[in-house]
């Protein structure tokens, strides 16, 4: 039995600067009702 969840099944949310979908990362994992934008670029744009 393979640990984890398969990728295809990670949370995904839609970044309000770039509109692209992102997924859960692992580095998210505590704080992902909190993450709004994908990346630090979309951040600094919004």
């Amino acid at each position: 039995m393979p640990n984890g969840v398969a990728k295809a099944n990670l949370p995904t949310k839609t970044c309000p600067a770039c509109e692209r979908p992102f997924a859960w990362r692992k580095k998210w994992a505590r704080d992902w009702e909190s993450v709004i934008y994908c990346s630090d670029a979309c951040r600094r744009k919004r």
